[in-house]
């Protein structure tokens, strides 16, 4: 019913002229979601208030609240159509009275760490393009058929918005930038093993998967112990930390964490790099950091004044940003374009030089081409820890066997014997280990060059690269003049 009703939703966006991409259906769709998601769950609260004897207080006022505007029942629990608002006086009200009454909960909420001060942040930044008040008025009844008040009906809800997302990050229009593939992050979490009691933080957290992931990880943990009350408290409350600045992303953030059973979500609107790093004291800092930064942005001079080794490569902020911001003692994984092991300009060189003399950066994961769909370049996974000098290396290069793309996806059984192996650092035909300061560590080249026979990639020099293209050029020329002569 549910895959039906998002199909439904998609079809009818289709119409609208203001929704061209999977980018604009998903944020549709996400704050339509996110205000059922909030009729259910102080429904549940007030059902609890009233058995214990007490008052609730509702978060809207109830002309705001969905079953006043959006879906009125009669006394048979059907759409009361009388009530029900559609076209013209349906858009006039989601435009002009809905959004200006929800943005203003951010600065009606006690604090930032709220759902009020969250529903603010949400409706400041995203807007309503379903610009039809009968388009709009049909995608509220698809919403409103949904139910995800048992924990079987949220899992599979956010199973398929994790789909919207990833059909999202395939869209074009860096739609790529909110999508990192599941399987990845999910090996990543296996080997960075977070536990509960600690604070877990992606400062680039795109569709926050990393921190659904980690939380599906910590609420269902492998060494079989049950969870408590208060661990269940800990992980909604003080686990799971994120920083986003695009605003779809974040909204996006937010609905994915709610709807993976994460009520409030701490996770805040802002530019990372904007962080001061001689600010950042011993309170400010994590247990685990995971994440996948973006690459091959450029930030402005005045943010690059932050960092000690100023670059405007966005990646190498962020890597420096999550050196500084992990405890003593505390674990990363993050992925980084792989140009960073052996580029040989001041700024790579000197970053690998703090990596390695700070942290213990124990692992690298080289992935295949296709790993990251319409990315364009190849990545690898870093995995360290804080508080003691790197003395070696151990690699793995992944290879599935395949060519991936948009119909052969990574999977989880692609990253199983990496995840095995990474746990006593073996040595096979894929993985081998390399001590930092012997021979190939000039300027701390950290290169993946696989000792056990498989062929380093020949890549041409530039000169050959060139003189291909003046090559085809003039073939070309040669082409259009004879069909020009033709003519």
């Amino acid at each position: 019913m549910f895959e039906q009703a998002f199909k439904n939703i998609d079809d009818v966006l289709w119409k609208e002229a203001g929704c061209t991409t999977e980018l604009d259906y998903t944020e549709q769709t996400s704050w339509l979601l996110f205000l059922k998601y909030l009729d259910g769950l102080e429904q549940d609260k007030a059902a609890e208030a009233e058995l214990e004897g007490r008052k609730y207080n509702y978060i809207l006022d109830a002309p705001y609240r969905w079953e006043s505007w959006a879906a009125p029942k009669g006394g048979d629990g059907k759409l009361d159509h009388n009530r029900a608002l559609t076209g013209d006086d349906l858009r006039e009200f989601v435009d002009r009275k809905l959004f200006p009454y929800l943005h203003g909960f951010k600065q009606r909420a006690s604090g930032p760490n709220t759902i009020e001060y969250k529903i603010g942040e949400i409706f400041g930044e995203i807007k309503n393009r379903i610009h039809s008040g009968y388009n709009l008025r049909e995608i509220i009844d698809h919403i409103d058929e949904l139910r995800f008040r048992s924990q079987a009906e949220k899992h599979e809800l956010s199973h398929l918005y994790e789909a919207k997302i990833r059909n999202m990050g395939n869209a074009g229009r860096n739609g790529g930038e909110y999508y990192t593939p599941r399987p990845l992050i999910r090996a990543m979490v296996r080997v960075v093993k977070p536990k509960i009691g600690e604070r877990i933080y992606d400062g680039a957290c795109g569709s926050a998967g990393f921190l659904c992931e980690t939380f599906d990880f910590l609420k269902s943990p492998p060494h079989g112990r049950r969870l408590t009350t208060a661990d269940f408290s800990t992980l909604q409350t003080n686990t799971f930390f994120g920083i986003e600045k695009k605003s779809l992303a974040y909204v996006i953030a937010i609905m994915n964490m709610i709807l993976h059973g994460i009520e409030a979500p701490n996770i805040v609107h802002a530019n990372t790099l904007a962080l001061n790093l001689a600010d950042v004291q011993d309170k400010d800092r994590f247990d685990v950091i995971l994440a996948n930064p973006p690459f091959g942005g450029k930030e402005r001079k005045e943010v690059q004044q932050n960092f000690p080794i100023r670059t405007g490569e966005t990646a190498f902020l962020f890597l420096q940003h999550f050196i500084k911001l992990l405890k003593a003692g505390g674990r990363a994984g993050v992925v980084i374009k792989n140009t960073f092991l052996s580029n040989t300009d001041n700024a790579s060189v000197s970053l690998r030089k703090l990596l390695l003399e700070s942290c213990n950066l124990h692992t690298i994961l080289d992935c295949p081409g296709g790993t990251f769909q319409g990315a364009g370049v190849k990545t690898v996974v870093l995995f360290f820890e804080k508080g003691a000098p790197t003395r070696q290396v151990w690699y793995y290069q992944l290879d599935p066997g395949r060519n991936m793309g948009k119909t052969n996806p990574l999977n989880d059984a692609d990253l199983a014997e990496f995840v095995e192996l990474q746990k006593t650092c073996a040595d096979s035909p894929k993985s081998w280990t390399v001590k930092v300061g012997d021979g190939g560590t000039a300027n701390f080249d950290l290169s993946v060059k696989n000792p056990n026979g498989n062929e380093a990639v020949a890549h041409r020099s530039p000169q050959d690269i060139m003189d291909e293209i003046a090559a085809l050029d003039a073939e070309s020329a040669e082409v259009l003049a004879k069909i020009k002569a033709l003519l």
